[in-house]
């Protein structure tokens, strides 16, 4: 019996109109499997150069835009509008400053009502997840710019998605930060068994963080090339400094150069 697809995209291609009122050719009829694998943890993501479309395929796997050909299929069902099995977290952090870390972590909840002790006890538990059990109490002005981008993460992962949207959560960080965060993203992958889709410009990131990568052209995307990732014993900052690690930067470097000028941090 073949595995079940957590994600099916056939023949996926989307459009938009800029703030300008200018059209834009998105995402050219691209396709992709992702297989279901319960109780594994898996971290998928979309490379490419920024502005090459990477979000627009995101915002379609949330369901927050439609295609304007192809379909998307999440568990077996076609993706019409949004969904709580499926949560998205932005590049740019947002709270409401007038609300607590908890408080903001339990606002899904409570506009979906659920009972107030049970908010309580969830939030205080996805917190303690992404290391803020001990700011619950805190304000998002008194929150440094990693802890703002926790608190996100909380507030999606408190909803319990099976599927988990990520839109270069990590690129307005500091280099420091952003290893912190990305150790992070691995031990909730490991933690929790959701799926989580990724997606970056940073070619270090990529080998880092996923189990899959898919190599993106520039806009409008299509698809240059699937690559697994080697099952990584160990994923430290000495990772980034071995031959395996520095052969798959390069190898998805030349693919990428082969598109034309490509962003890389």
């Amino acid at each position: 019996m073949a595995d079940a697809l957590k994600i099916d995209v056939k023949n996926l291609s989307m459009s938009y109109m800029s703030r300008t009122g200018v059209p834009v050719h998105a995402v050219d009829d691209i396709s992709f499997e992702i297989t279901n694998k319960p109780g594994a943890g898996e971290i998928i993501v979309f490379l490419g150069p920024s502005g090459c479309g990477k979000s627009t395929i995101l915002k379609a796997l949330a369901g927050l835009v439609a295609p304007v050909k192809g379909s998307v299929q999440i568990d077996g069902k076609v993706v019409q509008g949004t969904s709580r099995d499926r949560g998205m977290v932005f590049q740019q952090y947002t709270s409401f400053s007038w609300l607590t870390v908890r408080e903001n972590v339990e606002y899904g909840m409570r506009l979906a009502g659920v009972p107030a002790e049970e908010r309580k006890t969830r939030a205080l538990e996805t917190l303690e997840k992404v290391g803020l059990k001990d700011f619950a109490t805190r304000y998002p002005k008194e929150l440094s710019g990693g802890m703002k981008q926790r608190v996100a993460i909380a507030r999606t992962l408190v909803n319990r998605p099976s599927l988990v949207l990520m839109d270069e959560p990590f690129g307005a960080l500091d280099p420091q930060t952003r290893w912190g965060m990305q150790s992070l993203l691995l031990d909730i992958s490991k933690t929790l068994d959701n799926t989580i889709v990724f997606v970056t410009h940073d070619v270090a990131e990529a080998v880092y963080l996923a189990d899959s990568v898919f190599v993106l052209s520039a806009r409008p995307a299509k698809i240059i090339k699937r690559m697994d990732m080697p099952h990584f014993a160990t994923r430290d900052m000495a990772l980034k400094s071995t031959k395996e690690f520095r052969d798959l930067e390069a190898e998805l470097l030349t693919l990428l150069h082969g598109q034309g000028n490509v962003r890389v941090s």
